[in-house]
């Protein structure tokens, strides 16, 4: 299970949502540089905290990155998303005008797509025989 260093409490609920999320560059353009992935890295950390989220853990290459988030249930995954992929391009392309170039027509940093996996807690065999055990009531 979670390490209980990960369990995080709302008002009426306890939780470990964790998730593995893949952005692909416009085209799969190798783009990024270190210094690229260190700004890059410095945007989502503040996306993330504006939607009271934190991101665990961030790496990329040169035409993608990989963010591992650990969010709330109020927060819908896709805005999330949606918020992290637009800012990130918007401020990427201001701060970084050599980004923009391989991108002269689509005036867009990320492709259109991202992945998105769902990542921690038990194996569904674990979590299946769990819930099979519980004492129902007759």
């Amino acid at each position: 299970m979670a390490d209980h260093g990960d369990i995080r409490t709302g008002r009426h609920c306890v939780f470990v949502l964790h998730a593995h999320l893949v952005f692909l560059t416009k085209f799969r353009h190798r783009v990024f540089t270190g210094a690229h992935l260190e700004r890059m890295e410095q945007i989502m950390r503040d996306v993330c905290a504006d939607f009271e989220t934190e991101l665990a853990e961030f790496n990329g290459e040169a035409s993608h990155v990989h963010l591992l988030v650990h969010f709330p249930p109020k927060i819908a995954l896709s805005r999330l998303v949606n918020s992290l992929k637009g800012v990130s391009s918007r401020r990427m392309r201001q701060e970084f005008p050599e980004l923009a170039r391989h991108y002269y027509r689509a005036n867009k940093l990320w492709s259109g797509s991202y992945f998105a996996g769902s990542v921690d807690g038990a194996p569904i065999s674990v979590l299946r025989q769990y819930i099979e055990q519980q004492n129902r009531p007759v």
